[in-house]
C-alpha cells in the first residue's frame, strides 16, 4: 500500500507576532496617509518601498504549507518549493522555548522577521546556521539532518508533522 501525502499549513501566528505583523502593516498605511495629506510629502516613496518588501517577504520568504511523503518533506512558498529528501532527515522533535535555547543557545535571525514571523536563517551559537520557517513563539519542530542545515518550523500541528515523519 502506497503511503499517503499528509500536509500541514504553517500554524497561525502567536498573539505576540500578529501584533507585531500589524504594527508593520500599519507603517506604509501611515507613510503614504502622510504623504497623500501632504503632511510628510517625502514619505510616499518610502512607503511604497516597505510595501514592496511586505509582498517580496510573502511571496518568498514565508511558506504557506508543509506536505510530508513518503520519499520527501515538500516545502511550499506562493512563488517557489522546495523538497527535503527523507533520507536526509535524521530526527524531528518537538521543542518548546527552553528545549530551544539548549540546542541552539544564542541565535540571530538572518532573513525576514516580524512580518508574519520569523523566516530565512537562524544563526546559532552552538549549532551554526539553521533554516527557519515560524510564524509563532511556541509549537516548534526541529529537524535534524546530518551534514546539511537543521530545521526549525512551526507547522500547524507540531505532534501530527512529527509523528507523520516516523
Amino acid at each position: 500500500m502506497a503511503e499517503q501525502m499528509q500536509e500541514f499549513a504553517l500554524a497561525p501566528m502567536s498573539g505576540f507576532i500578529r501584533g507585531l505583523t500589524l504594527f508593520l502593516l500599519a507603517l506604509p498605511v501611515a507613510f503614504i496617509g502622510s504623504a497623500l495629506a501632504g503632511t510628510a510629502p517625502v514619505l510616499f516613496g518610502p512607503g511604497l518601498v516597505l510595501i514592496a518588501i511586505f509582498v517580496w517577504v510573502w511571496v518568498r520568504f514565508r511558506p504557506t504549507r508543509f506536505v510530508v511523503g513518503p520519499q520527501a518533506v515538500d516545502v511550499y512558498w506562493p512563488l517557489k518549493h522546495r523538497s527535503i529528501p527523507r533520507s536526509s532527515i535524521q530526527s524531528a522533535r518537538r521543542v518548546d522555548n527552553a528545549e530551544l535555547r539548549e540546542i541552539v543557545g544564542a541565535g540571530i535571525r538572518v532573513g525576514a522577521g516580524g512580518l508574519w514571523g520569523g523566516f530565512g536563517w537562524l544563526w546559532t551559537a552552538r549549532r551554526g546556521i539553521a533554516q527557519m520557517y515560524v510564524s509563532r513563539t511556541d509549537g516548534y519542530v526541529w529537524i535534524e539532518r546530518g551534514a546539511e542545515r537543521p530545521w526549525l518550523i512551526t507547522p500547524e500541528d507540531p505532534d501530527g508533522f512529527v509523528r507523520a515523519l516516523r
